[in-house]
């Protein structure tokens, strides 16, 4: 559970953005392809230089070491990294990236009993067997890559969720998989939740599964538009 405040944080290109996110609150951001949705949030995760401040129930990002920034605030972006050959070794060096950045030493002895526990239930809830995780990551079409690095950011257990065009290579079905599973997660974790996205359907689409507000960027500008 945690709140989200972002003051005076300015992106290139973007002008200076105050915003206020509740524990549990989901905001949605849309706007045209280009406009700056992906710059917001990765300023925010802090990937790209930006001006500002941004604050995790008041505590300052630079007072906290990006490592357990990075877990606390999970971004995942439109096109996700893979950096080794096998799916299963991303989803273990995720869990031991997460218990390294925390300050809980115990978080180091349930890194592998997180995956061992809680990704099974994740990958059955978006539609895998177990044995996805011997695949090669090659064989994987754009929306498995998509879905699993879902899974593999919810295995962290951030506090707060960044996503950008989260669901936009999925089908119908793994698209309603995936938003559920997410808003189940916003839910229960009672995080924050900044969801980028220009598809309108979606927009109304979660307009039935969570209150929240709704901003779009435009030249340049995040201003707020009709509550979701």
């Amino acid at each position: 559970m945690a709140a989200l405040t972002l003051s005076q944080l300015q992106p290139r290109v973007l002008a200076p953005v105050d915003l206020q996110i509740s524990a549990g609150e989901l905001i949605f951001i849309s706007g045209p392809s280009g406009s700056g949705k992906s710059l917001l949030l990765r300023a925010i995760a802090d990937l790209d230089p930006n001006q500002g401040e941004v604050l995790i129930d008041d505590r300052p990002r630079k007072s906290i070491p990006a490592p357990e920034w990075r877990r606390r605030v999970g971004l995942l972006p439109a096109e996700s990294g893979w950096w080794t050959d096998r799916v299963g070794d991303h989803f273990i060096a995720a869990a031991a990236a997460g218990a390294a950045s925390s300050t809980d030493p115990a978080d180091n002895a349930d890194s592998d009993l997180a995956v061992s526990t809680a990704l099974p239930h994740l990958l059955a809830r978006l539609g895998f067997e177990r044995d996805v995780l011997d695949w090669d990551i090659q064989r994987l079409s754009t929306g498995e890559r998509q879905r699993l690095a879902l899974a593999r950011l919810l295995l962290n257990d951030p506090e707060v969720l960044l996503l950008d065009e989260a669901t936009a290579n999925l089908d119908p079905t793994n698209r309603e998989h995936a938003e559920q599973l997410i808003d189940d997660y916003r839910r229960q974790r009672q995080a924050a939740v900044l969801w980028a996205s220009h598809d309108p359907d979606q927009r109304q689409r979660l307009a039935q599964a969570a209150s929240g507000r709704c901003f779009v960027i435009d030249s340049g500008q995040l201003t707020p538009e009709r509550s979701l």
